[in-house]
């Protein structure tokens, strides 16, 4: 569960207070909402928001998407202006004007090649590149030199790496997996302008799979597989985000089977990111998942504690503020989930300081994050924590403070101590008085053990992400 901003207690004017109810409303779909959908759906809307704060006018580009949008998000927005402000405001869906979003094509979903709404594109085309031009879609700021470096990323870092300088030999196909924010989608950019900064023809492509589904059912509805093939069977390096959203659809993992034979043929390099490993993908043929798995796998966790101090302290840097190292290390401690939440929270921190002409500093800190900090503190305690590893590991609660040693208790109590540590402000001897008295060396044992086997065991990896998730909300 993520906090939501509040305006209350604000004074502003209605200029100001318009801007920033809506840049709060999209700040937090940001991080609620995966990257693509946002950048896709959200991110592109102009907002028109009465003085008074009445009422929130949305121009969208075209009716396709604005159907869409009042389908899939009007109802969240709606939420979220109403919490933000704290008082119901009304929101209304129009046209913008043509000129504000000239160069934008949409060709509404017809039925696909496998149904009526079987594979309907989940984004829709924007402008082409200009004739002669091949369009990569990467983004030039993500790179190896701007990713912060930590245990966590080290080994996709270092294969991402490999696979930069030397395309279609080792670690063919590249698999990098993990939760949502880790640096997954900054890594696969990392390796296309790496490449093309050593090789400038080569042919790169970086898309999500959403987009890669778009693409499949114009193909069938167009009648354009010539082109569809010449397009991606002739790629250099293919980066495809997100794989588990090809789940179901049957034609779609058709083509990209084709494609992805035809590329290795050819000592052609693909990179794919996924949110669990390729045995763990449902409703995925079992030959592309054997295939998805003949390479190197490889995971990103959560950053740690130095990681993530890093990251904000760059971060603030290439926003030109300045984040005091133990400012750094206190949002460190409360942030710890992923890298768009510490982006997040360093947003509001330094919105809060630039509102307020006050200072970065911890009380500061301590304000702008309040929401945060306050659904932590209720929701994560070290008793949720024993009970929830005590249920999905079907054993009693009693079992996490009781001297019992079978290994069917005893992990689980590791675990649940190795949660304790990561996920709230216990010290190792409070988080061993809380486990029936043991001492903070055994804690200590723990952490330890469940965090190097997380590194090495994939099934505990995946298992340890899934209490992570429950316990976040």
């Amino acid at each position: 569960m993520h906090e939501e901003p509040s305006l209350s207690g604000r004074h502003l004017d209605g200029d100001s207070a318009a801007q920033g109810l809506w840049q709060a409303c999209t700040e937090q779909l940001a991080q609620d909402l995966p990257e693509q959908q946002f950048n896709t759906w959200i991110k592109p809307l102009v907002a028109q928001v009465a003085p008074d704060l009445s009422k929130v006018t949305l121009l969208v580009a075209n009716r396709f998407k604005l159907d869409w949008i009042r389908a899939q998000y009007a109802g969240r927005i709606s939420a979220l202006l109403e919490g933000l402000y704290g008082q119901p405001i009304a929101l209304e869906l129009a046209l913008a004007q043509r000129e504000t979003v000239a160069r934008t094509y949409v060709r509404p979903a017809a039925p696909s090649a496998d149904g009526p709404s079987a594979e309907a594109p989940a984004a829709v085309a924007t402008d082409e590149a200009p004739a002669g031009v091949f369009r990569t879609r990467l983004n030039p700021a993500l790179t190896f030199e701007t990713l912060v470096e930590g245990t966590a990323n080290r080994m996709a870092r270092s294969a991402a790496m490999h696979v930069a300088g030397a395309p279609g030999h080792l670690y063919n196909p590249l698999f990098i997996y993990g939760g949502v924010g880790l640096g997954k989608t900054h890594l696969m950019h990392a390796v296309g302008n790496k490449l093309l900064a050593d090789r400038p023809d080569a042919k790169v492509l970086y898309i999500h799979a959403e987009q890669f589904v778009s693409d499949v059912v114009k193909s069938y509805q167009r009648r354009t597989f010539d082109d569809f093939k010449e397009r991606y069977h002739s790629l250099d390096l293919l980066l495809i985000d997100d794989v588990q959203f090809f789940a179901n659809k049957d034609r779609t993992q058709e083509e990209f089977f084709n494609a992805f034979e035809a590329l290795l043929a050819k000592k052609s390099h693909i990179v794919m990111t996924s949110d669990t490993y390729p045995k763990g993908l449902t409703n995925i043929h079992e030959r592309l998942v054997s295939r998805f798995d003949a390479g190197l796998t490889v995971a990103i966790e959560p950053p740690e504690l130095e990681m993530r101090v890093a990251i904000l302290i760059n971060k603030a840097r290439a926003e030109k503020a300045e984040m005091p190292e133990e400012v750094a290390f206190f949002v460190a401690k409360n942030v710890r989930s992923n890298v768009r939440e510490l982006e997040g929270a360093l947003r509001k921190i330094l919105a809060y300081s630039r509102f307020n002409q006050k200072e970065v500093s911890i009380q500061l800190a301590r304000e702008a994050l309040r929401d945060l900090l306050s659904i932590q503190n209720r929701q994560i305690s070290v008793e949720n924590i024993q009970k929830t590893v005590a249920d999905y590991y079907k054993i009693k609660v009693a079992d996490m403070y009781s001297k019992k040693r079978p290994a069917s208790i005893a992990r689980p109590r590791q675990i649940a101590m190795y949660l304790a540590k990561e996920l709230t402000q216990k010290s190792l001897p409070e988080i061993g008085e809380l486990f029936g008295g043991r001492d903070h060396t055994t804690v200590l044992h723990a952490v330890r053990k469940i965090g190097a086997e997380r590194q090495q065991l994939t099934e505990l990896n995946q298992q340890l992400h899934v209490l992570e998730q429950t316990l976040k909300g």
